[in-house]
């Protein structure tokens, strides 16, 4: 087995990229949005098939960490939601519960962090504005599109920074 502390990051975003938040949309669509019953509701996200087997099959090569722009309340959910897939056990790094900055600005940072110490090996989110982002840092990014696009979804991730 490879020493892990060499192996080259894979770095996952969650939501429209392992689960499906489609069916807690409604909650952003509302003025004023309901974010509460927003990340309530993310125990029930189903995974998405694509995001879930690039995720084991990035498991083989590299070590696989979460990065989502959910806040940090949401932690127990999510590693819950993780487990409860399969999903490669992996650090969690999630925006602090103030923390209103875009997404693609968070999580760069982070990326950058992550950087200092670790070989990037690819990035992957849904975000478009977070993948351009990265990709003009010089991180090696694959775009999730493998789920429904949420006009709601990309203006909260944006200008709210809530996701």
């Amino acid at each position: 087995m490879t020493d892990s502390s060499r192996r080259p990051l894979a770095v996952f975003d969650l939501d429209n990229t392992l689960a499906d938040t489609a069916h807690r949309q409604r909650f952003l669509e509302r003025r004023p949005r309901d974010w509460d019953a927003f990340f309530a509701a993310a125990p029930k996200d189903p995974p998405l098939a694509e995001g879930v087997r690039l995720a084991r099959e990035s498991a083989r090569e590299c070590e696989v960490v979460y990065l989502t722009g959910r806040p940090e309340r949401c932690r127990r959910d999510t590693l819950d939601w993780l487990a409860a897939h399969g999903l490669p056990e992996g650090r969690v790094h999630m925006r602090r519960d103030d923390d209103r900055r875009p997404a693609r600005r968070a999580k760069l940072e982070t990326l950058r962090r992550l950087a200092r110490g670790r070989e990037i090996g690819v990035l992957v989110d849904d975000d478009e504005l977070v993948c351009a982002d990265a990709e003009q840092a010089g991180f090696t990014v694959l775009r999730a599109r493998w789920a429904a696009p949420s006009a709601d979804l990309k203006d909260a991730q944006e200008r709210e920074g809530r996701t």
